[in-house]
């Protein structure tokens, strides 16, 4: 029996790991990186081992220190999660030549299925050897390791070896494993998977399909369970074929086997031989712990011969610290409130008041709605999000909203092609017109003396706000009767809650308030201007800033002051939450500053070039 685990992760999935080795009365030991020594997971871990620095490369993905660190501290298995070493056979031999218990399937197993490229071949779909134009589109993946990363679409053969060597790049960087490979591009077709769960007894389990259509840069955002609308000779095929899989590499622990669904057909596309992020909505449906299971099977348990029945419907959201108006960007800050009304499951590496830094992924929590019908889960979870206090980063917060009651994702139409599709529409800004308002009469009452309203009336006072990338200046005064504005009735204000009657109609805002700008109005985040604009905050026309803090990888060869420079041109290259992103001239012209080296940090706003325009 298992009495002291180590988790070999972090984050999210480090903190649903260690609470439920709590229920199963088992101690537990966090690893963290320098970046990492006050995270959640460290917090709630029994125990906890320093990993010297920050990136991944010296600290998640050093499987020599994560089993020292286990050893040390006295513990007796390793889970390692999802990302990171989780697909590694050589980490797997390391940690049971340790002694310790593996929590996952077989060494053997992960190198057969961990390689894409080696599993097509298992499968009987061997990846494209040599691209033409007649295989085009084609996209270029990662042979190891998953979450969009090492993934890039190629439409023009011109491109594919720019599109190589960045996603090798990006791969080395995430993994620690730079091999790639190319495949057909199948546009709008459905991502599909089944999960499996196997003993060393002989049983398989196959629990069901999951839909991961809702994408970006190849990564889930939404998922539910059971995929929606599949013919049940489909859903058979994708089951028989899981089952396949997971016996042909004599597999054990929890598993699942992806397909692109397109024109009624499966296509396999790979086996993850560990749990998935989205396996929650699983547990929602068959009612089971697929962490409690893994462990259950790695102590050499049997597995009931048949499944729990399915009831139900179940839908997850990843919520991400990005924008993605301004290309999915990563943000980061202090996230100072994460509170989701109750109903529904929250699973998060993340309290107030954490800091949401450059180095790892930029996901902040998962959010499951559970109901009998999967129209009530997708109108619970969408519910839930919206009434959510997200206060801190940007967020992709409203774009799920949006997503969920967009009809063509309730009428269960939707494939990997729908962000491609509506995505400028899904992000048009719509600010509330009365959200600076409430703001300034929260911030009217919270400075008045004695904390309640003056005696007699004032002139008309003045705020400006910044939200939804427009600015807006709004008028109210103080009366004897308490603050007043044009337009609108004041029917109650404090320092935390407005209450404006419009045209007879009573809305009401929550209001939060962090430092002296930063203003939170129910779903609108409002930033409180300075009277007179700072001339010093301005940059010559050309300016590129930084879009998100990161790292400088990379300068474009060649590239000096003086430059002769075309519209569109990569210019630097950015690495933040271990996605690389190009900062390209906005037009053809004279490259005429640039202040950024390679391994440079820079924060949001930094001046990484400036192009003077062609006359």
């Amino acid at each position: 029996m298992i009495s002291t685990l180590l988790v070999a992760n972090r984050g999210e999935i480090a903190c649903r790991i260690v609470r439920t080795c709590a229920g199963l009365g088992i101690r537990t030991v966090a690893v963290h990186s320098d970046a990492d020594r006050d995270a959640l997971h460290v917090r709630l871990a029994d125990a906890a081992v320093r990993l010297p620095g920050a990136a991944p490369s010296d600290t998640y993905l050093r499987g020599d220190l994560i089993v020292k660190a286990a050893q040390a501290a006295g513990a007796d298995a390793v889970h390692p999660g999802y990302g990171f070493l989780s697909e590694n056979p050589d980490f797997a031999r390391a940690v049971r030549d340790a002694g310790l218990v593996w929590i996952g399937p077989p060494p053997q197993a992960i190198e057969a299925m961990a390689s894409k490229t080696r599993a097509k071949e298992l499968m009987g779909v061997p990846p494209l050897t040599e691209v033409t134009e007649a295989d085009l589109p084609v996209l270029v993946k990662a042979a190891a390791g998953g979450g969009g990363r090492g993934m890039r679409v190629v439409r023009r053969l011109a491109d594919l070896d720019a599109a190589l060597a960045a996603a090798r790049a990006e791969a080395a960087s995430a993994f620690g494993d730079g091999e790639v490979f190319t495949e057909p591009y199948l546009e709008q077709g459905r991502h599909v998977e089944v999960q499996v769960l196997a003993d060393a007894h002989g049983t398989v389990w196959t629990l069901g399909t999951r839909d991961c259509s809702l994408q970006r840069r190849h990564q889930k955002v939404i998922e539910e369970a059971p995929a929606p609308g599949l013919p049940p000779d489909l859903v058979r095929q994708l089951e028989e074929t899981a089952v396949r899989a997971a016996r042909a590499v004599s597999y054990e622990g929890a598993g699942t086997v992806e397909f692109l669904v397109a024109d009624g057909r499966a296509h396999f596309l790979e086996m993850n031989t560990r749990l998935q992020v989205e396996h929650p909505v699983t547990e929602a449906v068959f009612g089971i712990d697929l962490v409690a299971e893994q462990i259950r099977v790695a102590e050499g348990r049997p597995l009931p011969a048949e499944p729990p029945a399915a009831r139900g419907h179940a839908v997850e959201a990843r919520l991400y610290a990005e924008d993605p108006a301004a290309g999915w960007a990563p943000q980061t800050g202090t996230l100072h409130r994460l509170a989701v009304p109750g109903g529904v499951r929250l699973d998060t590496g993340y309290a107030d008041g954490d800091t949401v830094g450059v180095h790892y992924d930029p996901m902040l929590a998962k959010v499951v709605a559970h109901a009998p019908t999967r129209a009530e889960a997708v109108r619970r979870l969408a519910g839930a999000l919206e009434r959510a206090a997200v206060h801190g980063p940007v967020t992709n917060r409203d774009l799920l909203v949006r997503s969920l009651r967009h009809e063509e994702f309730t009428g269960g139409g939707m494939n990997t092609g729908f962000y491609d599709r509506h995505l400028t529409a899904l992000t048009e800004p719509a600010p509330d017109p009365y959200a600076p308002l409430a703001a300034a009469l929260a911030d009217a009452h919270g400075r008045s003396r004695f904390g309640g309203w003056r005696n007699l009336p004032s002139q008309p006072q003045t705020k400006r706000y910044a939200g939804a990338g427009e600015e807006h200046e709004v008028r109210y005064r103080h009366t004897r009767q308490g603050l007043a504005a044009d337009g609108v009735r004041v029917v109650h204000a404090d320092a935390h809650r407005v209450v404006l009657d419009v045209d007879g109609v009573q809305r009401t805002y929550g209001v939060a308030r962090y430092g002296d700008d930063r203003v939170y109005v129910n779903g609108s985040s409002l930033t409180a201007l300075p009277r007179f604009p700072d001339p010093a905050a301005r940059h010559e026309p050309g300016s590129l800033l930084a879009p998100m803090p990161g790292t400088v990888v990379r300068i474009a060869e060649g590239l000096a002051e003086g430059a002769a420079v075309r519209a569109g041109q990569p210019l630097v290259w950015l690495e933040a939450m271990k996605m690389q992103h190009r900062i390209t001239a906005p037009a053809s012209g004279t490259l005429t500053a640039l202040p950024v080296s390679p391994g440079q940090q820079v924060e949001p706003g930094t001046l990484l070039a400036v192009v003077q325009e062609t006359s």
